[in-house]
């Protein structure tokens, strides 16, 4: 039985649709980590600091 082209076509964009589907379920997880992650943002620029400094933009920690 041949097998047409837009028959493979077909398949691997609904392979492609259903691989986006399952990667948009585990988006929406909560990470263990994420919090600590946030807290890591200067609330002023939204970057992220190293140490435990103030920001380069100069909003001090808090």
């Amino acid at each position: 039985m041949p097998v047409s082209v837009f028959d493979v076509i077909l398949k691997t964009v609904v392979l492609f649709l259903v691989g986006m589907g399952v990667l948009a379920m585990f988006g929406k997880y909560k990470f263990p980590g994420q919090k600590r992650l946030e807290n890591a943002r200067c609330p002023s620029c939204k970057r992220y600091r190293i140490g435990r400094g103030p920001c380069s933009c100069g909003h001090k920690k808090g």
